[in-house]
């Protein structure tokens, strides 16, 4: 499994190293005990940055916020990622990994493709269900930076989206969608449609429960519009 959204600085020094075993000495460790803390040091990174980008704002956090929230030295985040930007960034693509596991595990047991698109919609909602916090970063923090925006176009993110329009031809193949409809055009249009759901929600606009009702809602839409 990889650690980190990106590569470590130009002098590696991993999770797993020496370096950052300076721990104190106590029972003897596990065969994999570096990896696992380095692992879960990233992960708590991750958890403070987005408590503190929700709390503070992106231009209005400083790394060392992130730092102390995570219970780790300033110097610590820079093993893990180069700056500010390549964090967030970090956040959106933990969370497009999230989508894709989800969507692997589900997907191939389902039927049809009309099942597989409404499960898309429900697992992207359902993942941010009580988790508001995430969900103001990913949908209203990352728009802050245009840099950040263009970061949308990375490899994770586009197999999401190629994800969906793999749904939609398998329906189009099978006679269940219609032929005349791009794809591609199917799978933003319902990546938009939900990061526009979750931004209500994210911003409070919304009550609890609604991003489950919303799924279900913008399935029938989008797939009675795919009808042949």
């Amino acid at each position: 499994m990889r650690r980190t959204a990106a590569s470590p600085p130009a002098t590696p020094t991993k999770p797993n190293s020496r370096r950052a075993e300076s721990a104190p000495s106590g029972p003897p460790a596990n065969p994999k005990p570096a990896r696992t803390r380095g692992g879960d040091k990233r992960e708590r990174i991750l958890a403070a940055a987005v408590k503190v980008f929700a709390k503070s704002g992106f231009h209005g956090t400083r790394v060392s916020e992130v730092a102390k929230a995570a219970g780790v030295a300033d110097g610590t985040i820079y093993l893990y990622f180069r700056s500010k930007d390549e964090l967030l960034v970090s956040l959106f693509e933990d969370r497009v990994d999230k989508l894709l596991v989800h969507m692997n595990a589900e997907l191939a047991n389902l039927p049809d493709a009309p099942a597989k698109l409404r499960r898309v919609i429900e697992l992207q909602l359902g993942l941010l269900e009580g988790e508001r916090d995430l969900a103001e970063v990913i949908t209203v923090i990352i728009r802050q930076s245009s840099k950040l925006i263009k970061e949308y176009a990375a490899p994770k993110f586009g197999a999401y989206l190629d994800a969906i329009a793999q749904v939609v031809v398998e329906g189009q193949n099978a006679g269940h969608f219609r032929k005349d409809v791009s794809p591609h055009l199917v799978a933003r249009a319902t990546y938009g449609a939900l990061d526009s759901i979750a931004l209500l929600w994210a911003l409070g606009r919304a009550e609890q429960g609604a991003l489950v009702r919303s799924a279900k809602q913008l399935a029938d839409v989008l797939l009675r519009g795919l009808l042949p």
